[in-house]
């Protein structure tokens, strides 16, 4: 009962996963095809990249017309992928084949359902399950979005353009939790924020990075009490 109760639950989650996974495809093509790129765009940078945040990063620079910020601001957000890779190497595979199509539908969520797992051959089988779905899912949406990106007319008029800012801000919120990075992301916005009337667009979101900066800065040592002598201890009473 265990088993199937887990299964169960898991299949809920996967397909709860993949309804907002294409939906923010959805969005990822709509969004593209208000920008003014051409149709193909999405499509094919879905398909060969698949990346999520850093595709709808990259559709806003090649918007903006700074196509070097867009490849180097993918290439910063994905950089997580390399501890990724470390932590579920064995759920690959050996064979070159296995290794790079299971890289390359590698995200945070393949990863998190797979560390989930405790048995070699389950960590293996969600994995693939996960990454599999969501890629076919994503690109479905984003079809979807392409087709139907002629219809929605002004992004900024339906909130397209705010949707995917606002989900990021509603994933990191937690993390907000913890004091350093709560400094790290004020710095960060801040570096940016000033940046942006001086800088092409895409350079003040890659210099959002210097707020890291603000993890070197002294710390405070609290004073310490100097140990107390054998003469300044109180004399007892007999």
């Amino acid at each position: 009962m265990g088993t199937l109760y887990r299964t169960r639950a898991q299949l809920r989650d996967i397909g709860a996963l993949a309804a907002a996974t294409l939906a923010v495809g959805a969005s990822f093509g709509a969004i593209t095809i208000a920008y003014g790129l051409p149709a193909w765009v999405p499509v094919v940078m879905s398909v060969l990249i698949f990346a999520g945040g850093s595709q709808f990063l990259a559709v806003g620079l090649l918007a903006a017309g700074n196509p070097v910020a867009a490849v180097l601001a993918g290439l910063l957000l994905n950089a997580r992928h390399l501890p990724f890779g470390l932590a579920v190497a064995d759920v690959l595979g050996t064979r070159w084949r296995d290794r790079l199509v299971g890289a390359h539908i590698m995200t945070d969520e393949t990863v998190a359902f797979a560390l989930a797992e405790s048995a070699p051959q389950a960590r293996r089988r969600i994995y693939w399950l996960v990454g599999a779905t969501l890629f076919v899912v994503w690109n479905t949406g984003v079809v979807l979005g392409v087709l139907l990106g002629g219809a929605t007319g002004d992004p900024d008029a339906l909130g397209l353009d705010a949707a995917f800012p606002a989900g990021l801000i509603a994933l990191i919120l937690p993390s907000l939790r913890d004091r350093d990075t709560r400094l790290v992301a004020i710095a960060g916005a801040a570096v940016a924020v000033l940046l942006t009337p001086v800088l092409p667009a895409g350079l003040p979101v890659m210099c959002a990075l210097l707020g890291l900066l603000v993890l070197f800065r002294p710390t405070r040592r609290p004073p310490t009490r100097p140990a107390p002598s054998a003469d300044s201890e109180p004399a007892k009473q007999p």
